[in-house]
Formats: structure tokens, sequence, C-alpha cells
């Protein structure tokens, strides 16, 4: 291992506030503590008796429960960091995670935001300008130009013709599967554009738009990278999060089944070399579209993701402690010789909503047993009792295994779905326990679509 280098300055802090609710708070919070850092916990009206306001701390309410007026309120935010002396503010996943301009916010206001810099966070927030730095490093990207989509009606139809059709229209500033839409012949091209260019303007406040081969049976690839300040970067193996519905995934797995070292070593490497030409301080994911044994990169999330578990379990690294201890100032504690992943993982993330129709369900919980023993995670926020609040996401619940093969993580999937009891709400668990019982994805044969085909069939049947 080599020598840690000295903390900056800059990065001290023995106080962090946690800008998030939910499992993640949850989980911040148990990272914080193993690394005898104090913490703040921040909640909605809604959320008054989340649990992890009762082992944070300080617990302070910031708004009411719509997120617009709480967890997205960057003032309160910052005004509950300053009254509980915090240090520095962990934004989690979602709400303010990758806003850049929280992100300079929190710096300005003298403290430390534990994440990338806010000129990172835009770079790679736009669509655009991430893969115009993807090319520039090396990184393979799907067909289709750098540049935002002109408004003359003929210029686009060309490229539409050079890059030939199926074509994707998506939102520059988008993300979380929104704003993007498959145009598969000319003569829809102009309506899909006009609907795509009005969903971005609404969802992300810019109309901006670009274009990209729509490829038609992809798996969804990604790749971990952690970076410290000090000119250091490491991949940590990749993931599948090809089980997705309506572009949200839904289950995920490390490694990705079926892909040689050889092939994905260069990817990895590649992007730690993006990575280090744009100064990227953090955790962060690099998310491709792999087909016919090639890999296409489709965009960066500059924040922690839900689906860290399943790289924790397979690594041996903690990443949401090395995430803080980037912030801190520290230099990386491997090498990218050190990085060897083991084994197998799965995540199921668990949903109040209903197996068949997906419709959020809020209420209490009134019975809960989960799973345990070797090789079994669960990360969750909830409790018998709890109530399941209609104003957020519907994640209650992450039920992650980790076992020697795939096969066997595959057995032990099964048998935790199965000791998983929630009662009180309606969850998606019967829709994953049918999954883990198909025979297609039991053998590691699915892409981006297959869920969607799948969920048709049953319906049919």
């Amino acid at each position: 291992m080599p020598e840690r280098p000295e903390q900056s300055a800059a990065g001290r802090f023995d106080t962090v506030l946690i800008a998030n609710r939910g499992e993640i708070a949850a989980r911040i919070q148990r990272a914080c503590r193993e690394l005898g850092l104090k913490t703040v916990a921040i909640c909605s009206e809604a959320d008054r008796h989340a649990p992890y306001g009762k082992t944070a701390d300080s617990f302070l309410c910031i708004g009411p429960s719509t997120a617009a007026k709480s967890y997205l309120n960057q003032d309160a935010i910052l005004l509950a960091a300053r009254l509980a002396g915090a240090g520095a503010v962990h934004p989690g996943y979602g709400f303010l995670s990758e806003n850049a301009a929280f992100s300079d916010a929190v710096e300005k206001a003298g403290l430390t935001f534990i994440g990338p810099t806010a000129s990172s966070i835009a770079t790679m927030g736009d669509k655009i300008s991430a893969k115009r730095a993807m090319i520039a490093a090396g990184v393979p990207c799907v067909p289709g130009p750098d540049t935002a989509l002109p408004d003359d009606p003929a210029t686009i139809e060309h490229i539409a013709l050079e890059i030939g059709y199926p074509v994707i229209i998506k939102a520059a500033g988008g993300g979380g599967g929104r704003g993007m839409r498959v145009v598969p012949k000319a003569d829809v091209l102009h309506e899909a554009i006009a609907l795509t260019r009005e969903e971005a303007r609404k969802a992300f406040g810019s109309p901006s738009l670009y274009m990209e081969k729509f490829l038609l049976h992809p798996r969804h690839i990604e790749i971990q990278v952690i970076c410290d300040d000090h000119g250091n970067a490491v991949w940590l193996g990749h993931r599948d999060c090809s089980m997705q519905r309506r572009h949200q995934k839904v289950v995920e797995e490390a490694p990705a089944p079926g892909i040689a070292p050889d092939i994905i070593q260069p990817v990895g490497l590649a992007c730690v070399q993006a990575c280090l030409q744009i100064g990227y301080r953090g955790v962060g994911t690099f998310e491709f579209l792999y087909e016919d044994g090639a890999f296409y990169f489709i965009e960066m999330n500059t924040r922690l993701q839900v689906e860290h578990p399943v790289t924790e379990l397979t690594s041996g690294v903690d990443i949401v402690q090395a995430q803080i201890r980037a912030a801190q100032g520290h230099g990386l504690e491997l090498n990218q010789g050190d990085v060897t992943c083991e084994g197998h993982s799965f995540e199921c993330r668990i949903n109040a909503e209903d197996p068949e129709t997906f419709l959020p369900s809020a209420g209490v919980v009134t019975h809960l047993a989960l799973p345990a023993g070797p090789g079994i995670r669960v990360d969750t926020h909830i409790h018998a009792g709890y109530k399941v609040s209609p104003y957020y996401d519907s994640l209650i619940a992450k039920l992650i295994v980790h076992a020697p093969t795939r096969a066997e993580a595959m057995t032990r999937m099964r048998e935790a779905l199965a000791d998983t009891e929630v009662e009180g709400i309606s969850t998606n668990i019967p829709f994953l326990r049918a999954l883990f019982e198909d025979d297609a994805f039991s053998r590691g044969e699915t892409d981006i679509h297959y869920l969607e085909q799948w969920l048709k069939l049953r319906r049919a049947a």
C-alpha cells in the first residue's frame, strides 16, 4: 500500500451534514460513524420520525414534506449546516447530488462538498460536453456528433441519415431515464424532436438535445471509479445494470457476466485517464452500452450510485468511506494493482409499489422480516411501524447478496427474497422473486430491453 499523503487543510472536518433521506442517509451515517465523524441529519416534516434521526448527533427539520421546499432547498440546507456546526455536506444520490450550483454554494459557504468540484459536475452533467471529454480521453462513445442538435430541420434529417436509423434523441442535461425518445424511422423524426425538446425544457431547464445511434440489443455496463486530489485514480471492476423498466434499474450485479478481463480492462483504464484529465475528485460511475464486444459511453454519474453495494462486496472497498476520505484530502489507500474483485454479487431494489401495476404504495409497515446470514446485506431505513410517505421515491430497501459464483449468488438471492416479508404496504418483492426464476436471466442472456419484453409476456399470459 502506498503511504497516504497528509490531509489537506481545506478538507478538514469532523461533522458531516447528510443532505438526503431514506436508506442512503442511513448508509452515509454509518460510514461517518465508522470514520469517527459526527453527523447532522436533516428531514422534511414527513420524515420527522426517520430512525437515522435518532442516531445522528443533530437532527434538524428544514421544511415541508414536498422535496422542493426541503431536500431541494439549498438555502435551508446551508443554514442547517451552519446552525449545527457541520464542516462538510454529503449529498447522497438524487436531489442535489449532481447540482453544480449546490456544490459551488457549499464550497463558497466555507464547507466541503463530499463529491466532485462544481466544474467537474458541470462538464459531465451536460451530456454533450461529457461526450466531448470522453472522446478526448480515448473512451469509446456511441456513434453520433458531439454537438447539440441545430434548429434547422434539414440539417437534423441529414445528421440522422448519417448515423443511420434507428436513432435516439436525448436531452443534453438529462438523466434518470427522462428526456429521451427512440426514433425508428424518418417520418416521425421531427415530432420526436419537438416532444423531447419540450420535455427537456420542463424537466431540466434547457431544450438542448443531441442524437445518437440506437443500439438494438445492448447491455448496460458500469465502471466504478475513485479519485483523490493527488493525481491518483482507480477503477473497481464493473457492474451489469441491464434489468431496467422504463429506463429505471431494478436489479444490478457485479461483475457483468460474460465479459472477459482483456475486453474490459482497456475501457476501465480509459475511464481513469478521463478522470485525471478533468481533475475529478471522489467517486463516480461511467455508464456504457455494450453490444457485440464493443463498449459505447453514454454518461457519467458524478455521485454515489444506488447500486454501489455490489461493487463494495466484490472489491472489498467501502466506497462511501473512500468518498469521504477523498473529500478530507487523503490520498487513495490503494493502487490499481491492489484492486481485486472476487465472487459475484446481486442487488435487488425493493420498492413500495404494486408488483403488477408498479403504482406507488404509501402507508404504514405493519410487519417486517429481513433475511440474514453469510453473504446477505440489507440497506434500509424502514422498520415495523414506519410510515412510507407518498412524497418521495418508492425505494425502501436494497437487498444485496454475495457468493463465490454467479450461480451461487442467484440461489442465495432467491432464498433471501423468500425470507423477506413486508406487510401493510405493497412491494415489488413478488415481481423480484419471479424474475430470479427466469431462465434467460439466470443464464445471463439478457439486454436492456429484456425486462420490458418479459413484463409484456407476463401480462399477456
